[in-house]
């Protein structure tokens, strides 16, 4: 899947007209975004054009998120410094800090102690 193109995209993902709805603002790649409270991640960053979260651990490619519902694993991104988190699962808040996932993260053992 190729999440590149020299034709501009047409998202579905867009915000409402509504001037009431609350917002929250997140940081992604050190950008500052408003978006709804109460989305997930991954809506948030594809209504504010985001169209790469992620890149594969063997050949670098780009990827986005593709089920949108935590079955593909296409939508991974570090989100407050913990990485491999599934956009599509985890509701924005106020403050959050959002980093593309570049290849494979840290696997991280713990030991149970004897």
């Amino acid at each position: 899947m190729h999440t590149k193109s020299a034709a501009p995209c047409t998202s579905l993902f867009v915000q409402s007209a509504d001037a009431d709805a609350q917002k929250v603002q997140i940081h992604f790649e050190g950008q500052p975004l408003n978006v709804p409270a109460g989305i997930s991640v991954a809506s948030a960053l594809l209504m504010s054009g985001v169209r790469s979260f992620r890149s594969t651990p063997v050949s670098g490619a780009s990827r986005a998120p593709y089920c949108m519902m935590g079955v593909c694993f296409e939508c991974l991104v570090a989100i407050d410094g913990r990485p491999g988190r599934q956009s599509c699962l985890v509701a924005v808040k106020d403050g959050m800090v959002i980093q593309r996932q570049e290849g494979a993260s840290e696997l991280v053992i713990q030991r149970a102690e004897d």
